[in-house]
């Protein structure tokens, strides 16, 4: 039973044409054409320029209609196709040893028509379609019969007006839901002005055999109507000049024959495909129909592609697309298969694998997960042999593969990418195919439009290529190769010093790239501060916005001159005195005083600052001190023991080193305790500024009163003698016996006592006396007190 929107739609399309159908039974027919001889061409001369019809060496030359439609036209696919084809007959009924039969079988040969080879219908002789060029005017042929009622209702063109009706029929019981075959219609009549009013016409007829209209599935798509000569022209006629009724539907007219080669007709349309919805295990009738219209004087043709009949089980992916006998399968990925069938009650479904019945895959579809040999086989109730279909899955593993990004950082001498180096960053797997495509469509077809010199290709920055990595066979990934050029950075640096003292800073500044790699610090900068301490060569690579790194790195040497060292000291001077002020010597030192001297030393008489400022030609420094005004020292105080150890203290008011002489200057000393000093000496103190004439004076007489006393006449130990500290201010000195009777008072005339009293010897005993004088030192009272003992001999 047909589709029903397909009924409905043949008969709304025949109320809707009914009026017009009525109006052209009662047109005028138009007379009858002169044929117009064909010209040759250098092509249409040539051997092989046209398509062979009904000639050896095909076999299908010789076969009959019944063998054309089950051998030729379909392809069922399995011995079961053949039988549900039954009735074939053809009208004309000219038999298959008649040379001048309206039908037959066509090759393409050597041409490049569209199809192969297939099945021709022509309103003429068919051997005059092709072979060679026809030159007699119209082809021949014609016959007594007019036109055919079913095309001239399917077409709504005037049936008193068809000329040389042929038909070929069949009847056939489908296995699938759909029926489909590919055809094309060729026309004498696309000449001059002719596709204005010459409606040659092709229609393919379907009904069930059971009953019913029948629908015509050799339309346009859409809305665009049958297949005719005026329903498809172009702009213009052959000659270039434009047609006067304009074009129409123009997309499906594959143009004008005018080199006369392929055919002997003037124009055809492009490939077209009929096709009709049907209900498996249902009989219909197939009837395909062409004619000439309004005369017969210019013929048309239809062929049939060979193999594009298809009235058998097809196996189809997930989307309803049919698939071929054999498909790959990469990585055991799931495949849909599914039968191509619209089910009916009672039908059964059954899958094979590799000749054995799958357990449980007994639904219309099935998911196979192996390579493998797969058949699906349908029964439908009331038909004794099942439809089958078979197809191959042949397995394959897929490499792994990644997108990738290839660098490149060029020199002079190396501009192209390698692109052979890029290939372990893309796939690891072993015996992995590369090849590499400008254009994503050439990947996605993986046609041979790939990248041949791919050791040295000239890519640009930013370039995406499309790698397909494929097992050497059908399983393959495609993934994106990002190119990055870049030139090669050189790496240059400066300093802001090429020679510094020890302490110094120089400003390192770095070119020629976006960052920089430094041998000694992690900063990526272009400049750096640094304060060597010795001579010290710095190292720098410049890196690119892309990463790549100069060749070679820069250097630049920055020279540590040694420290300019200086020793000056100043030191006091006494009014009068001269020093000597020394800079110090060094590698190319130049001096320049406060003074305006130019001289390593100077001569400093007048106390102050005093500056001098080093250079060694890089670099200078200043150096300073000071000579200061000195004060003669004072001795403010002498501390003598009886044991001989002196200590002196004097003043300092500048402040200055202190040297210290008890010989009256022979020898110094930076101390000032002197030790073995002896009793009852004058001492000639001596006190200066170091290095300055500034010295102070003093005699100190080391007084240590004796404590016994014999003055028997030996000279020792005779007297108390005073005279050293006698000349003393506020010297007073006095010996008082033990009763407290002051038996001596030193006198100027007699600055010693000799242990008489009044002019007598006193006696052996004790005395006690006191001595006061005024410090010459300290200017202090000093009393010194204590006793003595007197030994009178008798």
């Amino acid at each position: 039973m047909l589709n029903y929107r397909l009924k409905n739609y043949f008969f709304f399309l025949i109320l809707l044409l009914a009026p017009l159908f009525m109006f052209s039974q009662n047109k005028k027919q138009l007379p009858q054409r002169k044929p117009q001889k064909e010209k040759s061409t250098a092509a249409s001369l040539k051997a092989g320029a046209f398509i062979d019809v009904n000639v050896p060496p095909y076999a299908p030359s010789t076969y009959t209609p019944a063998q054309l439609v089950t051998d030729i036209l379909i392809n069922g696919g399995t011995n079961c196709s053949t039988p549900n084809v039954t009735n074939v007959t053809v009208s004309p009924n000219h038999d298959v040893a008649n040379n001048n039969r309206f039908w037959g079988y066509f090759n393409k040969g050597t041409t490049n028509f569209p199809f192969t080879d297939g099945i021709v219908l022509t309103t003429g002789y068919a051997r005059e379609a092709g072979n060679t060029l026809y030159t007699g005017g119209s082809l021949s042929g014609s016959i007594s019969q007019q036109g055919d009622p079913d095309l001239a209702a399917a077409t709504n063109t005037n049936l008193s007006n068809q000329r040389d009706a042929v038909a070929l029929e069949f009847d056939f019981v489908p296995n699938s839901n759909q029926v489909k075959f590919n055809y094309l219609f060729a026309s004498e009549e696309y000449t001059g002005g002719y596709p204005c009013n010459y409606s040659d016409a092709f229609a393919l007829l379907i009904k069930p055999v059971a009953g019913g209209p029948y629908v015509n599935v050799a339309i346009l798509p859409g809305t665009a109507g049958a297949v005719s000569v005026t329903n498809i022209r172009p702009a213009t006629q052959d000659n270039g000049s434009p047609l006067t009724c304009g074009a129409l539907n123009d997309s499906y007219f594959a143009g004008y024959n005018t080199a006369n080669v392929e055919t002997n007709y003037n124009g055809r349309t492009i490939p077209l495909t009929a096709i009709a919805d049907v209900t498996p295990g249902v009989a219909y009738h197939f009837k395909m129909v062409l004619s000439d219209y309004n005369d017969n004087s210019l013929d048309s043709a239809v062929f049939l592609e060979g193999g594009s009949f298809d009235i058998g089980i097809k196996i189809t992916d997930g989307t309803g697309a049919v698939l071929p006998d054999t498909i790959h399968m990469c990585d055991n990925t799931p495949q849909i298969l599914k039968a191509q069938v619209a089910t009916v009650p009672g039908m059964t479904f059954q899958w094979f694998k590799d000749g054995a019945p799958i357990p449980g895959a007994t639904s219309i579809q099935y998911i196979a997960t192996q390579p493998g040999v797969y058949e699906v086989k349908v029964s439908v109730p009331g038909n004794q042999c099942p439809g089958s279909a078979t197809i191959t899955i042949i397995g394959g593993t897929t490499p792994t593969a990644q997108d990738a990004v290839l660098k490149i950082c060029t020199t002079p001498n190396a501009l192209n990418f390698d692109l052979n180096t890029a290939m372990p960053l893309i796939s690891t797997t072993t015996g992995a195919v590369f090849h590499f495509y400008v254009n994503q469509a050439d990947a996605v077809a993986q046609n041979n439009n790939f990248i041949n010199n791919v050791s040295s290709y000239d890519g640009t920055d930013g370039q995406i290529l499309y790698v397909v990595v494929s097992n050497g066979a059908f399983c393959s990934k495609m993934v994106k190769l990002t190119l990055v050029k870049e030139a090669t950075p050189v790496a240059q640096v400066t300093s802001s010093k090429m020679k510094i003292c020890s302490g110094e800073s120089v400003l390192l500044t770095a070119s020629g790239g976006v960052t920089y790699l430094w041998s000694d610090t992690t900063t990526a900068g272009p400049t750096r501060t640094v304060s060597p301490t010795q001579t010290t060569t710095y190292t720098v690579y410049a890196i690119g916005a892309k990463g790549c790194k100069s060749l070679l790195p820069a250097t630049v040497t920055v020279e540590v001159v040694p420290a300019i060292t200086s020793n000056l000291s100043g030191g006091m001077i006494c009014t009068g005195d001269q020093i000597t002020l020394d800079a110090g010597t060094g590698p190319n030192y130049s001096y320049t005083w406060n003074t305006g001297s130019t001289t390593q030393t100077i001569t400093a008489a007048t106390p102050g600052t005093y500056t001098v400022l080093i250079d060694n030609g890089v670099c200078s420094k200043l150096f300073t001190t000071q000579v200061i005004q000195a004060i003669i020292p004072v001795v403010i105080k002498a501390d003598y023991n009886a044991d001989g150890t002196m200590i002196i203290t004097a003043s300092n008011p500048s402040n200055g080193i202190l040297e210290y002489s008890i010989d009256n200057g022979l020898t110094w000393q930076p101390s000032n305790v002197f030790h073995n000093v002896p009793n009852n000496k004058l001492i000639s103190i001596r006190v200066r500024v170091k290095n300055t004439s500034c010295v102070g004076f003093l005699e100190y007489f080391t007084f240590i009163m004796k404590n016994v006393i014999t003055p028997n006449g030996d000279n020792v130990n005779d007297i108390i003698d005073f005279r050293g500290i006698n000349q003393y201010k506020d010297f007073s000195a006095s010996i008082f016996d033990r009763y407290g009777r002051e038996v001596y008072k030193a006198e100027k005339v007699r600055p010693y006592w000799d242990g008489y009293f009044q002019g007598k010897r006193l006696p052996t005993a004790s005395y006690w006396y006191q001595v006061t004088f005024e410090d010459p030192a300290s200017k202090e009272k000093a009393v010194k007190t204590g006793w003595i003992l007197l030994k009178n001999f008798e």
